[in-house]
């Protein structure tokens, strides 16, 4: 899928926009509405790292391991995964739904010292070309049109480039736990998650390879009381993969 075919599939809701957008504010406190992803992003960055360094041969002990490469946060909410990426040494671009999300990314990047683009839009629309690294983490769950979203991710991706994506397995555990419990006990705003939305690996594997992509192994991030979230084998909650063009 071109941009031109994927620009004529809206993929971003408008009630998934606004319901983010309201958290802006909160998108940088630990504490607060978002902070399940502030546990989240560290087993993610574990897992991009891992493989920028399996796929592009960098050092492990590099610090700046995306000198010199340009990234592209799709989703990027107010910046947490985009502004690791940055300090990582990558050229990054942030997209967003919410046009409040990314007013806070710039205000925290600018207070940060970080040189970081960033697009309140759909990514058919604003997506540079030619990205090496592309990363939508926890989104392809909120978007309208699955298929146009994947084709623009596609579209956007350099020849030889890597892209992350994680996201909500469709489970009866995750159902139980990430809907139901999470939102009455309060770890995530109610109405963030819809369960019927949620993908699977052999759905998702189904997508990348209709837009030219192959699909890595997904690894699992799981929960448990004595390491919190993790990198798992156990795909049922939640899933991070890779993808490279066939």
């Amino acid at each position: 899928m071109n941009n031109a075919t994927a620009a004529t599939q809206q993929t971003i809701r408008p009630q998934e926009a606004a319901h983010f957008g309201a958290l802006a504010a909160q998108w940088w406190d630990p504490k607060g509405s978002s902070a399940m992803l502030h546990r989240l992003n560290p087993v993610r960055l574990g897992f991009v790292r891992s493989a920028v360094d399996a796929h592009f041969g960098t050092d492990p002990r590099s610090l700046k391991p995306l000198a010199g490469k340009r990234a592209l946060d799709v989703g990027c909410g107010a910046g947490l995964l985009t502004e690791p990426l940055a300090r990582l040494g990558a050229a990054v671009t942030g997209i967003d739904a919410a046009a409040e999300n990314i007013a806070a990314a710039r205000a925290h990047a600018d207070e940060m010292g970080l040189a970081i683009t960033y697009h309140a839009d759909e990514i058919a629309h604003v997506a540079p070309q030619e990205q090496d690294l592309v990363c939508a983490m926890e989104v392809i769950e909120h978007v309208g049109h699955k298929a146009a979203f994947v084709g623009s991710l596609a579209d956007a991706l350099a020849p030889g480039g890597l892209m992350v994506i994680s996201t909500p397995n469709r489970t009866s555990r995750s159902r139980l736990l990430l809907v139901e419990a999470a939102e009455r006990l309060g770890q995530v705003p109610r109405g963030t998650h819809h369960w019927g939305d949620f993908i699977t690996p052999d759905e998702l594997r189904d997508l990348l390879l209709a837009a030219g992509l192959v699909m890595g192994e997904p690894r699992g991030i799981a929960w448990s009381p004595l390491k919190g979230l993790h990198e798992s084998d156990d795909l049922a909650l939640n899933y991070i993969v890779t993808a490279t063009q066939a």
